[in-house]
């Protein structure tokens, strides 16, 4: 079962590259947004630990659910990370309001996770798809916050000062 679920996963990884790649147009900005996906690990391992639950294939199936509501909060990220610097923010600035404005709407999604998992947390097939989901949002949500727009600042800062220069070159003549 885990066979067939790690090669589900890795099938699902390539279609949202692939999807991402397509959306952004570019293919490292899909790197930055997928890198929030085993930040969920941290949340997941420790959580079945401490509750004393065994990792079992629902479990994974709640990683792999997971992962799909992580991309989509690093895609939130940034997509208004790149609004912003199409409105002309600088891309420092624009990194920071993204971590700072699109929280709410990131906590918000993981509260619903939460709440919606509780239900069935304390079922005997389901405990592990439940523990999956609320601890990899909770982590996913504390890390990818920070660590997902800075990737992205570190990986776009020199091209948006080079597209920066080229747009100011023709001003100062």
């Amino acid at each position: 079962v885990f066979r067939d679920l790690g090669v589900a996963f890795g099938a699902v990884l390539v279609l949202i590259y692939v999807l991402v790649v397509g959306w952004f147009q570019s293919f490292i900005t899909p790197v930055t947004i997928m890198l929030a996906i085993p930040f969920s690990l941290v949340g997941i391992l420790p959580a079945h630990a401490m509750l004393g639950a065994f990792f079992t294939a629902t479990s994974m199936i709640g990683f792999i659910a997971g992962a799909g509501i992580v991309v989509r909060n690093s895609i939130i990220l940034v997509d208004f990370i790149e609004l912003r610097v199409r409105d002309g923010m600088s891309i420092e600035e624009a990194v920071v309001d993204a971590g700072a404005v699109r929280f709410r709407p990131m906590a918000l999604t993981a509260a619903a996770v939460i709440a919606g998992s509780a239900v069935i947390l304390f079922d005997p097939i389901f405990q592990g798809l439940a523990i999956s989901l609320m601890a990899g949002e909770v982590a996913s949500l504390l890390l990818s916050r920070m660590t997902v727009p800075v990737t992205y600042y570190m990986t776009h800062r020199r091209s948006a000062h080079r597209d920066a220069a080229l747009s100011a070159a023709p001003e100062r003549a």
